[in-house]
């Protein structure tokens, strides 16, 4: 256990002097707020796990008991001998969805309950035999409820690349329209009877992992990537009368549905491109991909003068009706770079030939020592020698080489660099 005192500002109740139509001075209680002494007292609980209770040292001696409902389940499953593995305070894989479904259910208001009366028994608090008995005791309400979704991503590589994606393609979120579609809520944009809040959608950075932000009055849906390998979607409910619910604890089974719900449909809303596909179909022809057996075999990697000209070497070969040998690669692609045929081995060809088959972008003739190229290896061929040549070459040869006329890519990237410069000038921060 761990004890900790420090100065909070808190709503409370102090006395006031007053006088009566006869000038004669009474107390009066008034309803303000004031800087006083807060104890925090940090337990770890054998069902709940660790968990702080902080109570105020002022009338009307508030207190705020803080619980994370993952750690319950954990000690749950654990202790029922449920096979699981943990992601921080959440669960990355379990043997059994639905005994640990079935094991969440079972947190309720009743067992927060005992838990304060529990610890209220050990612990000590502001209020003493006395006050008990003339019946003052704390009781519970919901001040803020946050209801979780991870869903583990099955190439966490690749997920902080679709996490921003998922950003880029959302960031619609939080206009109304959608902001009705997420909580099933009607939102009145005129009026005396106007929904309150701002609706916008944020996106907010922490170091270098970036999360979204969708608010509906003081209810924020926030989704990040989690650790580097689950996307989480998580709705906070700080206000319980946004859903027109009341703040006691027997209304945690409606906040809880209300929370889930929002949480299934904000995915449902989502929209997503192909970015990540196309993510992962770059990392298969540029890195290196070991095969069944073992065989690590070097990817093709972009614009790599030896990569380019096997790619170049596809589109002529796939008019080819009887396919090509490692000859006619050797020829073609030392010609492509500018080598002598007869410089470049069979062994070196031999090793290109395994590169582009194990990415299925030629395939071996039945029979022959012949190969044909792939509509995949085609495609793919196309695009990237497409790109290699007409964007990037002519790109960057726009961006370098001096001209009396800029072209217009070479004039918008001196007008960034100066709407750039004068920025951090500005702000002081030029370097």
């Amino acid at each position: 256990m761990f004890i900790g005192r420090a100065q909070e500002k808190t709503p409370l109740f102090r006395t006031e002097k007053r006088r009566d139509a006869d000038g004669n001075s009474y107390p009066w209680i008034v309803k303000t707020t004031g800087m006083v002494n807060h104890y925090y007292f940090y337990c770890v609980d054998t069902d709940f796990g660790p968990f702080f209770l902080k109570f105020c040292s002022y009338f009307p001696y508030n207190a705020k008991l803080c619980i994370n409902g993952r750690h319950w389940a954990q000690r749950q499953a654990a202790r029922a001998g449920l096979g699981f593995t943990a992601l921080d305070n959440a669960f990355a894989a379990v043997d059994d969805p639905d005994a640990l479904q079935a094991i969440c259910d079972r947190l309720t208001g009743p067992r927060i309950d005992a838990l304060l009366r529990k610890w209220l028994a050990i612990l000590p608090d502001p209020f003493t035999d006395a006050d008990r008995d003339a019946g003052y005791r704390y009781d519970l309400s919901v001040l803020q409820a946050e209801f979780s979704l991870t869903q583990m991503l099955d190439a966490p590589v690749s997920g902080r690349v679709f996490f921003e994606q998922v950003i880029r393609d959302n960031l619609d979120l939080g206009r109304p329209d959608q902001v009705t579609l997420v909580f099933d809520r009607r939102l009145m944009r005129r009026g005396p009877r106007a929904t309150p809040g701002r609706f916008r959608t944020q996106v907010i950075t922490e170091g270098v992992i970036p999360s979204l932000h969708v608010d509906y009055k003081h209810t924020t849906i926030k989704q990040y990537h989690k650790e580097g390998r689950a996307l989480r979607t998580e709705t906070t409910i700080n206000d319980t009368r946004d859903f027109h619910l009341g703040k006691r604890l027997t209304h945690l089974p409606a906040l809880r549905e209300i929370g889930f719900h929002a949480n299934r449909c904000l995915l449902h809303v989502q929209r997503l491109s192909h970015a990540i596909t196309g993510a992962d179909a770059l990392a298969a022809i540029t890195g290196p991909v070991t095969t069944a057996t073992g065989t690590h075999v070097p990817g093709l990697r972009f614009a790599d003068q030896r990569s380019h000209a096997l790619l170049s070497a596809l589109l002529v070969f796939r008019l080819h009706p009887n396919g090509f040998t490692n000859k006619d690669l050797r020829t073609l692609t030392g010609e492509l770079r500018g080598l002598d045929p007869d410089t470049v081995s069979t062994g070196q060809m031999t090793y290109d030939l395994r590169r582009l088959k194990t990415r299925d972008l030629i395939v071996r003739i039945e029979g022959t020592h012949r190969y044909r190229v792939t509509n995949h290896g085609l495609d793919t061929a196309k695009f990237l020698t497409c790109v290699h040549d007409r964007v990037l070459r002519t790109g960057l040869a726009e961006l370098t080489t001096p001209t009396t006329t800029p072209s217009r890519l070479r004039s918008a990237a001196t007008t960034y660099r100066n709407a750039v410069d004068t920025l951090t000038g500005t702000a002081q921060l030029a370097a």
